[in-house]
């Protein structure tokens, strides 16, 4: 499997390639050559088979021959160690619940695959080669992620930086008190300022001895095996006679687009709906035709504080630029915390269940496509546990969330940051990590 730029101006290159350089040479994102659908046969069987062969068979021609059959089934096998299940909160609506992970964020799955691929492109670099340096920007769940799936991974740092006073505590929590390879970089800014400061130093030719990939969506290995969820709730709903329609909250575009490739695979998805917060730009755009980014702006759902989407390109390039065709099998809509609050309360009145900002957000996003196109069956996407956003949670629903045994082993934990406010000053810490 060959990989190309989607500013197409760099050489094609493998998979291997790809995953530890990130971004391409020309600031490009890497996307795959070509993509082979599945068998219908096995699509049809999808709920006589485990999750660890789906997700294998899902993301083998993305791997290529840069990872032998029996240890890319391993790594597998290791990043599918929880359960994904979808859960009924009304009629013909589902939440597919993706924070029973290690840090309770969707996130873990892409986290733990790309750490475990890195790790085997690893195994036989030589010492003086140096270590590979992931850095990372998080708006949210990226970061806890990316420190758990990469902790005391050999041969490899972490640098996370997120925007100050923008992320709950619990999450910083779980990206700055780890230590061992996990460095916390505190960020007077955005989460977009973040994201550019990660950019930069991709392209600065100067940092070349540090070996820098980043771990946001950006990467393939962190992209690609969020298609694995989608395939996971196909398998559990026990009708399918519905058309389906995957509604998914939305920040930096990588997991609904990452569904879009399931989609493309030949998984029966009808439609997709992008549900962002008041951060608008794709909506946007499918409401007047011009993409224009804009400063992102903090909301109760932080990690979808993002105001120039990455992934949004790979999603353009799945349907050829063509917007018309887009908005034929995708949707997007925004909502404000007054509505996302609303509709949590309303979500737990009528039904018990208790959904997080994000996946109210999400929630709403499913609402109002249905009801322009009713008679289908809708599934939601629940991207982190409640208890990330405990405040909001328990101030909203007036009810107290019990605290995981994953986040109580942080809670007092000592937090662990460097502060920062500029480009030269990352840099600056970069070169003087050993």
């Amino acid at each position: 499997m060959n990989y190309y730029s989607l500013n197409r101006n760099s050489e094609k290159t493998s998979f291997r390639n790809a995953v530890i350089q990130g971004l391409a040479p020309d600031k490009g994102l890497y996307f795959p050559e070509t993509v082979e659908p599945l068998d219908p046969t096995f699509i049809k069987d999808l709920e006589n088979i485990s999750n660890p062969e789906i997700a294998y068979m899902a993301i083998k021609q993305f791997v290529g021959d840069d990872i032998p059959e029996a240890e890319l089934q391993n790594i597998v096998t290791e990043t599918l160690s929880f359960d994904f299940p979808l859960e009924k909160v009304e009629d013909d609506i589902y939440a597919l619940e993706l924070f029973h992970g290690p840090t309770m964020a969707f996130k873990d799955v892409g986290a733990r695959f790309m750490a475990r691929c890195l790790g085997y492109f690893n195994r036989n670099r030589k010492q003086d080669a140096g270590k590979v340096t992931v850095l990372v920007a998080t708006s949210g769940d990226t970061g806890g992620a990316v420190a758990s799936g990469f902790l005391g991974v050999e041969g490899v740092d972490v640098v996370i930086l997120y925007p100050s006073g923008k992320v709950s505590d619990i999450q910083e929590r779980q990206l700055t008190t780890l230590g061992k390879n996990i460095r916390a970089l505190e960020v007077d800014g955005t989460f977009d300022d973040c994201q550019d400061m990660v950019k930069t130093a991709f392209l600065d030719k100067s940092l070349g001895e540090k070996n820098l990939t980043s771990a946001n969506s950006i990467n393939v290995a962190r992209w690609l095996p969020q298609m694995f969820y989608f395939f996971f709730a196909y398998k559990q709903l026990q009708h399918k006679e519905k058309d389906v329609i995957f509604a998914v909250p939305s920040g930096n575009f990588g997991n609904i687009c990452a569904g879009i490739m399931a989609g493309k695979l030949g998984l029966p998805v009808d439609h997709f709906v992008a549900a962002t917060n008041i951060n608008d730009t794709v909506p946007q755009y499918l409401k007047n035709g011009t993409y224009s980014p804009k400063p992102s702006k903090q909301t109760i759902s932080n990690a979808m504080d993002v105001g120039n989407p990455s992934n949004f390109v790979r999603i353009q390039q799945f349907f050829d630029q063509d917007i018309e065709a887009l908005k034929a099998k995708f949707s997007s809509y925004s909502f404000s915390d007054d509505q996302t609050r609303k509709v949590m309360a309303n979500i737990y009145t009528a039904s018990g269940y208790v959904a997080d900002p994000h996946g109210a957000v999400g929630y709403l996003g499913l609402k109002k496509y249905l009801g322009q196109n009713p008679g289908k069956t809708g599934i939601f996407l629940e991207t982190a546990h409640p208890v990330k956003f405990l405040d909001i949670v328990e101030d909203t629903l007036g009810v107290q969330v019990e605290i995981p045994e994953q986040i109580r082993a942080v809670m007092d934990k000592e937090k662990i940051k460097r502060s920062i406010s500029s480009y030269e000053e990352l840099k600056r810490f970069l070169l003087d990590s050993k």
